[in-house]
């Protein structure tokens, strides 16, 4: 693993929001393994209690159920602590569509709750996640941090203006944040289920279910898609930036770009399933295509990504058939 090496303090404390979620729990999980101290933020109004019901023995751990929209609530989590991994989100172009005002509500207000928060309580960096929405139209391959474009959709907007917050805090108040821009996240825990899941869970929950997957659009729509794994080293080695860093944004991906429909195929092939998906009109909001270039993050972080879309498929793909089934 790319942060088998990466130590912190025995004492060192960390806070991570949303850590219920597929991202979070995954990062609770990896610091446990570390010997940390973890508290966990997280109202399950998304993330889900079976992803944690695994940590509630480990007397390192402590759940919080709370929301970010309190800032009493963000002031007692973060009092103590030394870093702050912030996942807390609503996700989902097509679903902040239909409820911008939650996610205003939810990932902008949220979120500067988290670093004013932070700011008071003395946290020594804040790693928040950001996402590669915020590229919007950008005709720039691979996307590279300042060459964004017009923004698709209200949570891109919500993420650029955390992006923002992020530069001032930074900026006015010596809070050292750094933001991680993720290309389609994938890997254990990610919900497979509902309306607005993401394609490589639910095409394999499919699958296993002898479903045809729908494909919005043609299927020649690209996406650098990143293993879970890539994005807990980019976390933990976020923690360690330097503070001339601070209030930037980083690419957080493999470096790849791989198009939907050969996924399908993938994925079919891999579970011994012949079964032809249905093609169904774009989703509004979608960005064509995606692939991002990691330079900025190899460089100022140090992050160096060691697993490609192909292993992390086959892991993927044994930890679904192991828990779907």
């Amino acid at each position: 693993m790319g942060y088998d090496t990466i130590s912190f303090p025995s004492d060192t404390t960390f806070l991570v929001t949303g850590g219920a979620g597929f991202i979070g729990s995954n990062l609770c999980e990896a610091l446990l393994r570390m010997g940390h101290e973890v508290r966990c933020l997280d109202d399950l109004s998304t993330g889900k209690q079976a992803n944690i019901d695994l940590f509630l023995d480990d007397p390192r751990y402590t759940f919080i159920k709370g929301d970010i929209r309190s800032l009493e609530t963000c002031m007692g989590a973060t009092a103590g602590v030394d870093f702050v991994l912030h996942q807390a989100a609503w996700g989902s172009v097509p679903r902040s569509i239909e409820h911008p005002l939650l996610y205003e509500e939810t990932n902008i207000r949220g979120t500067l709750n988290m670093m004013e928060a932070s700011r008071q309580n003395g946290v020594k960096k804040f790693v928040y996640a950001s996402s590669s929405s915020v590229y919007g139209d950008s005709p720039t391959m691979p996307k590279k941090e300042g060459s964004e474009g017009q923004i698709f959709s209200p949570y891109a907007l919500t993420k650029r203006t955390g992006e923002e917050y992020g530069r001032l805090y930074a900026a006015l108040y010596g809070l050292d944040t750094y933001g991680l821009r993720y290309f389609n996240v994938f890997g254990r825990r990610q919900d497979p289920s509902g309306a607005y899941a993401a394609v490589i869970p639910k095409f394999i929950q499919q699958l296993l279910n002898d479903e045809p997957p729908t494909i919005n659009g043609d299927g020649a729509q690209s996406r650098d898609f990143t293993y879970i794994e890539n994005v807990i080293e980019a976390n933990l080695k976020a923690c360690f930036a330097p503070h001339e860093a601070a209030g930037q944004t980083f690419n957080i991906a493999f470096g790849g770009r791989e198009y939907l429909i050969d996924i399908y195929h993938v994925l079919a092939e891999a579970l011994g399933k012949e079964i032809e998906p249905i093609f169904a009109p774009e989703r509004i909001g979608d960005i064509k295509h995606s692939n991002a270039d990691i330079t900025k993050a190899r460089e100022v972080l140090g992050y160096d990504p060691s697993y490609s879309f192909h292993d992390g498929i086959e892991l993927a793909i044994e930890w679904y058939k192991g828990n779907l089934q």
